[in-house]
């Protein structure tokens, strides 16, 4: 799995983060949800990852809001109502799936809702001949949107998906550049990992849930749920134990026996309700998880100001551009990187994750590459060196 994490998050520039919390989730046999606009592949992620389990009942589905139920689990068996005999066809549907695709979730029929909520929470299909409910080997579900519902009716379904993901747009001009060379690449690489449905299902079943939690990772979360609800982001407590067979699941996936305050990372990615509520949350995560965390995220509040400066200057003069970049955006971004990797090498030396540091390290560097190319007019392929 962590094979399959490296290729995918060499593959999809700047997902790292969202293809380890994926991976997780699918560990965790629970489900995810990529969040974003069109045309940031997240349809194509998804088909990556969920199509590396062999031996697995694969089902992908596009919802609209006129999505017959059966269509999802199961048309009617035309030969067996001439009979007189009416039951439904399975083969192929979400009734036998073991890892399943579904895009545009909130797009959901009103009457397929009730059958969707089940077959995600309780993996169970009530048949439409009113017979006993169908157990369903559903392990994890990958789902995407381009926005979220917003109605009563799709927030039931949102409220199943524990991962949640916001992605975008390529910001780094390097990766971008990259991105349009691999439209003409012709090189086959090489076969891609992948792993073994029984071997999947004894790591969901088994493995993952025997990582120990220790006293200080428990602790940590009670700190955590009282910072959120200082700050008035509640989270229900279904939604909190559902979180801890994830943060094993991170763990598992680091190669460790037990979970430790580092695995508490990937609740930034479960504890928010709306897009605005995210950074947040993640502020109050990241600090809790990593003491460099709070320096951290200061230093990317600050990126994200230069960001929006070199956004506001777009159609000013060249001269006034690098008279900026020269003066004032390179000065900075110089301070943040030499800061951060200060705080990444003490990290390191003490035992500490990076993580939390390497999204501000990365994210500096794509807005260093912006200035770069936008502002000074550098060429985009000799930006990754020069930075």
């Amino acid at each position: 799995m962590r094979a399959i994490v490296a290729e995918l998050s060499d593959r999809f520039y700047e997902r790292e983060t969202v293809v380890r919390s994926l991976v997780a989730g699918m560990l965790a046999g629970q489900h995810s949800l990529l969040l974003g606009p069109p045309g940031t592949a997240k349809s194509e992620l998804a088909r990556e990852l969920t199509g590396r389990v062999t031996g697995a009942s694969y089902w992908e589905i596009l919802l609209s809001r006129f999505t017959d139920p059966k269509r999802m689990f199961g048309p009617i068996d035309v030969a067996e109502l001439v009979q007189g005999r009416y039951t439904q066809v399975f083969d192929g549907r979400a009734t036998q799936a073991h890892i399943a695709f579904i895009d545009e979730i909130f797009k959901c029929s009103a009457g397929a809702l009730n059958e969707t909520l089940a077959f995600l929470n309780e993996r169970l299909y009530h048949p439409e001949n009113g017979g006993a409910p169908i157990p369903c080997p559903l392990i994890s579900a990958v789902t995407a949107s381009n926005e979220l519902g917003d109605g009563e009716e799709t927030a039931a379904v949102y409220d199943r998906l524990l991962v949640r993901l916001e992605v975008g747009y390529l910001t780094d001009p390097a990766n971008f550049a990259s991105l349009i060379r691999s439209a003409v690449q012709t090189d086959v690489g090489a076969d891609p990992t992948t792993v073994k449905l029984d071997a999947l299902q004894t790591a969901v079943r088994t493995h993952v849930p025997a990582i120990g939690i220790g006293d200080g990772v428990v602790d940590a979360v009670c700190q955590l749920r009282a910072s959120l609800r200082r700050a008035e982001l509640v989270v229900s407590d279904r939604r909190w134990k559902a979180s801890v067979r994830l943060v094993q699941a991170s763990a598992f996936l680091a190669g460790r026996t037990e979970a430790d305050e580092s695995d508490l990372a990937v609740l930034a990615n479960v504890l928010w309700d709306s897009p605005t509520e995210r950074p947040s949350v993640e502020r109050e995560v990241l600090s809790l998880v990593n003491p460099d965390a709070g320096e951290a995220l200061d230093w990317s509040d600050a990126i994200d100001e230069l960001e929006a400066q070199l956004d506001s200057k777009a159609g000013q003069s060249k001269d006034a551009l690098s008279e900026w970049a020269i003066k004032e955006a390179n000065k900075k971004l110089a301070k943040a990187g030499k800061r951060l990797e200060e705080m990444r090498k003490d990290a390191l030396d003490s035992g500490r994750s990076t993580a939390a540091l390497d999204r501000v390290i990365a994210r500096r560097k794509a807005v260093h590459a912006r200035v770069m190319v936008e502002a000074l007019g550098v060429d985009a392929s000799m930006v990754s060196g020069a930075i």
